[in-house]
């Protein structure tokens, strides 16, 4: 029991600072104050290579202190090249067990560099709701993805069936951070039933607003974001982007680093009289 109060202390710090940000109450965190493997209670791994829909080189493992750990108040995940299984490099892609439907998602990262790697810190949908495909019909929130061989550019993304990259019509904005992958930065994503508003150190630079509310015509194929959605922390190698201009074969292990992790909602209206 006593090993708990550091994490609820942590808990209402957070909460404390989210009412000074936004008035909304903190739901969920992890701060990655306990060295060794992330929190199995917060935590799953999509496991497996295959290219992962994009051509991806690495292979994901699970709970190998090698490619995901916490270390000194930091989630490493980390790719190595190496022959593992049937692929020439390993990383991690961890998975929430819990999921939301809105809020606002705070990640402070650093991200790693050189040609060929490809972090990301995204969502998507818990539950396979419209459409006949899972993807693109049921969303996807990119909140910041960078590739290694544009080293001072992020990039935060919307993919839905009307929307997304495979026919080029995803809706997306590229911000210069000279630094992402020397400093520390809070990504953000904030998502409401209106709108979802992307920034960086609290400074706005990209939303994506619901045509719903304003085109009778639109349905899910241009906003399926009123379902749950999940987060996914990962380090790509290669792939149709992030190997876009190749993979450097002398840069490796490469590390994204996650200070934390906090997600916000708002607090729920007061009832009608």
């Amino acid at each position: 029991m006593s090993a708990l109060l550091p994490c609820i202390a942590t808990l209402f710090t957070c909460a404390s600072l989210a009412t000074a940000q936004n008035d909304w109450p903190l739901v969920w965190a992890d701060e990655f104050t306990v060295d060794g493997l992330p929190d199995s209670s917060s935590w799953r791994y999509d496991v497996g290579g295959g290219g992962w829909g994009n051509h991806e080189l690495q292979y994901y493992t699970a709970e190998r202190m090698q490619n995901v750990r916490i270390e000194n108040g930091l989630l490493i995940i980390e790719a190595h090249r190496e022959k593992y299984q049937d692929r020439n490099y390993t990383s991690a892609r961890l998975v929430s067990k819990r999921d939301w439907t809105y809020g606002r998602f705070e990640i402070r990262a650093r991200l790693p560099t050189g040609r060929g790697s490809w972090p990301a810190l995204w969502m998507l949908p818990t539950h396979d709701t419209y459409g006949e495909h899972y993807w693109p019909d049921n969303g996807e929130i990119d909140i910041i993805e960078h590739v290694g061989y544009e080293p001072d550019k992020v990039h935060s993304s919307v993919h839905t069936r009307a929307y997304h990259h495979s026919i080029g019509t995803q809706k997306t904005n590229r911000l210069a951070l000279a630094d992402a992958s020397t400093a520390f930065h809070v990504y953000a994503a904030q998502w409401t039933p209106g709108k979802i508003r992307f920034s960086v150190d609290g400074k706005h630079h990209f939303t994506f607003a619901n045509e719903r509310l304003t085109d009778a015509d639109a349905d899910y194929r241009q906003w399926p974001f009123d379902r749950p959605f999940h987060l996914l922390f990962n380090l790509a190698v290669g792939g149709s982007w992030g190997g876009a201009q190749g993979v450097a074969e002398d840069i490796w292990p490469q590390q994204l680093q996650v200070d934390y992790v906090r997600v916000y909602q708002s607090p729920p209206a007061p009832p009608t009289k």
